[in-house]
């Protein structure tokens, strides 16, 4: 059974949100490292690895083993249950050491549960500013973490660098009886979801919702309201979620950017995203209102 089919009752709940991760994580930097044994979070690509037990999936938990297929050295990133977690990036191309499975993070049917997906996702979106910020972006020195912060000095330039966060707008069109959906060509066969994009230069959250439906479905809106929002980390977006009701315009799809778009009746929905995503809480809060 899906872990995650519990019905959100607020955005701040969703999984990959620090909320999620109150009750055992407490984050801190990689200069903080206690040294000792610890947790350790392996992500092979964005597949999480966890220990096999009775019980359902747990972290695997010892000292760093030297024959491990590993170049780069594991980053500590907080503490679970005050007890060292450490992420280490394991080659897709191995296999996988005695006792641990492969849980996908970004399967739309995951199943992990929700704490242990969240810190997956942290893990990998730390992993993500950290394989690109190896270098400055100015002038290709290497950098300098800074103590106490995730933000680098270069060492050529001094200039300063600090995690990048993609701020991006999703919205729930709506007309009495139906709904907009749209399906990228990447996702599951019969899947849809809500029209999404990224905030261009210049733009405000409200600005981008609208421009992302009209040049995605040729569609216009109006009485756009803000909902709530989710950290995704895939690798690293802000996802800000809103409802907007039709104005007017036919439906036109832009097929560079999407594989389909269509009104569904409410009583005929298509299959949906999971509920581990604020465009599944928008449509559950929503639908009918």
């Amino acid at each position: 059974m899906d872990r995650l089919s519990t019905f959100f009752s607020s955005p701040l709940h969703l999984p990959f949100n620090n909320h999620c991760l109150q009750e055992h994580f407490q984050q801190a930097t990689p200069d903080r490292d206690p040294g000792g044994d610890g947790y350790w979070i392996i992500l092979r690509g964005s597949e999480l690895l966890l220990q096999k037990a009775a019980a359902g999936p747990c972290l695997p938990r010892g000292v760093f083993a030297p024959d491990w297929p590993v170049q780069d050295v594991p980053l500590f990133f907080g503490t679970w249950d005050g007890v060292p977690c450490r992420v280490l990036p394991w080659p897709e191309q191995e296999l996988l050491p005695d006792g641990l499975e492969a849980c996908q993070l970004r399967d739309w049917g995951a199943c992990i549960p929700v704490d242990l997906l969240s810190l997956g996702g942290l893990a990998h979106q730390i992993r993500h500013w950290e394989s690109n910020s190896r270098v400055c972006s100015r002038c290709g020195n290497s950098m300098l973490r800074l103590l106490g912060e995730w933000g680098k000095r270069c060492c050529g330039c001094g200039a300063l660098h600090f995690p990048h966060i993609h701020p991006c707008a999703i919205t729930l069109v709506r007309r009495p009886g139906e709904v907009l959906l749209t399906r990228k060509a990447e996702w599951p066969d019969g899947h849809y979801s809500l029209v999404a994009g990224f905030v261009n230069f210049g733009e405000c959250l409200e600005e981008a919702a609208v421009r992302e439906i009209t040049e995605e479905t040729g569609v216009r809106v109006k009485n756009l309201r803000y909902v709530g929002s989710q950290c995704w980390p895939f690798p690293s977006q802000m996802m800000a979620g809103f409802v907007a009701d039709y104005e007017s315009g036919e439906l036109v799809v832009d097929y560079g950017e999407l594989a389909d778009a269509r009104w569904f009746s409410v009583k005929a929905l298509p299959k949906l995203p999971p509920r581990r995503s604020i465009s599944r809480f928008i449509l559950d809060h929503y639908l009918h209102m």
